[in-house]
């Protein structure tokens, strides 16, 4: 080979070569730059103290400043309970509450959603973000799950400080606020997309809170099908038969996903064939128009 071509052909070569080390290095910023994404935490402290949530914060509490508590419950007027479709279609939806107890995780129940294709809400508490962060993230990426906001500390929603369950509830408009408008935007910054929907904890709120919500452009989900699955000493049997006899087009069943130690999985192993069977199919939330009760 003349010289003059060798030369050339090393010219090539190194320009190859070049080539392959550049898309090496963009490679390696690329996912230095998602790891350091990735480590990112959202900070419920500096969020609640920055001076534009501030500001919000005191728009909202004084325009609701003279709001009513009135009645308080879970199937309030302004609660959304079903939704609003002649449709064989329901909705399964999902708690994980977070706090001493409440932060575990079924990934049995998750797996098996996943495998049989089946599309959910997943309401999430900010005390079940802060114990489950990898977990979180890993959900915020699955598309047939939904996400939701289950409150940031998992209080049932009060202007007045009512509780239920041995569950304290928010004390004011003020309260109601951070415990809602927190934890939604601590799921933004995960999923990268507010939350529609806030179901409180023991799907109780008053029509004080209801204000609140609609203020913070958030509907207020409880449910039509109470799966009993929160029960302690609930067999798989008893909760498919709850879902089963109550279930109707547009239905809402609520059920969890923190306690991999009772019997919500099993349930759904016998009730989601015959569920299809029937003729349903299963949907999120924010594909259809909702309803109340009242």
């Amino acid at each position: 080979m003349y010289p003059e071509a060798k030369i050339k052909q090393r010219l090539v070569v190194s320009s190859l070569c070049y080539l392959q080390m550049k898309n090496c290095l963009l490679s390696a910023i690329a996912l230095l730059g998602c790891n350091a994404l990735m480590a990112q935490s959202f900070d419920v402290n500096k969020e609640a103290t920055d001076i534009n949530y501030c500001e919000r914060k005191t728009i909202a509490v004084g325009k609701l400043k003279d709001t009513k508590a009135g009645e308080f419950g879970e199937f309030t007027s302004g609660i959304m309970t079903k939704i609003s479709s002649p449709r064989k279609v329901v909705a399964l939806t999902f708690d994980a509450c977070g706090g001493p107890t409440g932060s575990g995780f079924d990934s049995a129940l998750i797996e098996f959603l996943k495998k049989e294709k089946i599309k959910a809400t997943l309401f999430i508490s900010g005390l079940w973000i802060q114990k489950n962060d990898s977990l979180f993230r890993q959900l915020c990426n699955e598309p047939l799950f939904e996400i939701e906001n289950h409150g940031l500390s998992h209080r049932p929603c009060s202007i007045t400080g009512k509780s239920k369950y041995g569950l304290v509830g928010t004390e004011d408009v003020d309260d109601v606020f951070d415990e809602v408008e927190l934890n939604a935007r601590q799921i933004e910054f995960y999923n990268k997309k507010k939350p529609k929907f806030y179901r409180p904890a023991a799907a109780m709120a008053d029509e004080g809170c209801i204000s609140v919500a609609k203020e913070l452009r958030e509907q207020i989900i409880t449910y039509s099908v109470l799966s009993g699955d929160a029960s302690l000493c609930a067999e798989a049997t008893e909760i498919k038969q709850n879902i089963l006899k109550k279930i109707k087009p547009g239905a809402i069943v609520i059920m969890h996903m923190n306690h991999p130690e009772r019997n919500g999985f099993e349930a759904l192993l016998e009730a989601v064939p015959q569920l299809r069977k029937q003729g349903y199919t299963f949907v999120k939330l924010e594909s259809y128009p909702l309803a109340g009760k009242k």
